[in-house]
């Protein structure tokens, strides 16, 4: 049994069909990367993941084995599903620490002590290399993207989820922040949890290693395989892959 199953997936948004009959399977444990061209439907795929209303579907999405399509995105997230946003909004009045705090509250279904959350709190930050000045910050309020980014992996940390789909975290990163923020990521990594890293570019691949790599365009995958599809991307181009 898969751990994340898709199956004859369509998605139409306005009227226009963004994703086409696509089927994937992920399994427990693995590192996955996404590619594809701008418009190839690689971020409606992750919006349809944790169920963004906004975005009508046909097809079905096992998790664990369980038909998730009608769930809400609450529903989803306490199951053990993430995603980090390819552009974080801003929530003025609150901060880092209380958004998480919340947030894991919510999930595991009761409060757990202040002691507790800030030892998960000081753990992770420590990772991303967070000071507690940040954490007193409201939400991504005059952020850089580096610093929405690092805000986005220390939730993934905390949280704790069993399937992380990162939407072009690697985006408006410098080299500095992307190996930090790669850090976070390859910490969390273990053989409990599954990770689908959504990508245009190779760099974040140089420090976070799939077990295998996906080629979408127009909707659909295309290919999949090892790391010399990036080799073969990186000669060829989306338009020369076949």
């Amino acid at each position: 049994m898969a751990f994340l199953e898709i199956k004859d997936l369509n998605v139409n948004v306005e009227g226009k069909e963004i994703i086409k009959e696509l089927n994937l399977k992920l399994e427990k444990g693995k590192v996955y990367a996404l590619m594809g061209p701008n418009g190839s439907g690689k971020s409606t795929l992750s919006q349809v993941l944790v169920g963004n209303p906004k975005y009508k579907f046909s097809g079905e999405i096992f998790f664990e084995g369980e038909n998730i399509k009608d769930l809400t995105p609450n529903e989803r997230a306490k199951k053990g599903l993430f995603l980090s946003f390819q552009y974080p909004v801003e929530i003025s009045g609150v901060t880092i620490s209380n958004f998480l705090k919340t947030a894991l509250n919510s999930l595991k279904g009761k409060k757990i002590s202040p002691i507790e959350f800030w030892k998960i709190l000081d753990k992770h930050s420590k990772k991303l290399n967070i000071d507690k000045t940040f954490l007193s910050r409201f939400l991504n309020e005059g952020f850089s993207g580096g610093e929405k980014k690092k805000a986005e992996i220390l939730q993934m940390l905390v949280l704790n989820p069993k399937l992380a789909i990162l939407d072009e975290t690697d985006s408006g990163l410098d080299i500095d922040s992307l190996k930090i923020v790669s850090q976070g990521i390859n910490n969390f990594i273990d053989k409990e949890k599954t990770i689908l890293i959504i990508t245009h570019y190779r760099k974040i691949l140089d420090y976070i290693k799939p077990d295998k790599i996906f080629i979408m365009k127009n909707g659909k995958i295309i290919t999949e395989g090892g790391r010399e599809l990036i080799e073969e991307l990186e000669k060829k181009g989306y338009e020369g892959l076949k």
